[in-house]
């Protein structure tokens, strides 16, 4: 157990469990039916967004645009909320 001290100075002991043998790996991911593989090559082929594959136009498009910030200010002349 680890000690936790509070604010009033007395400890709380928080029990965390341990495990007691390493987890066993995970198993690996069985291949894609033989359909599934000729559609993604059939895409790949023709220039096509894969799922699960990097695609770097996506990035580029979703990067923020360079030179603003995250939040911009109200373009409210009267400053009240609106």
């Amino acid at each position: 157990m680890t000690p936790i001290p509070t604010a009033a100075g007395r400890r709380r002991r928080i029990f965390v469990p341990q495990p007691t043998a390493p987890l066993p790996p995970a198993p690996p991911p069985l291949p894609d039916p033989p359909i599934y593989r000729d559609l993604v090559r059939a895409w790949a082929d023709r220039g096509r967004t894969l799922p699960g594959r990097h695609d770097p136009e996506w990035v580029r498009l979703a990067a923020p645009f360079p030179g603003l910030g995250l939040f911009s200010d109200s373009r409210d002349p009267r400053r009240d909320g609106r």
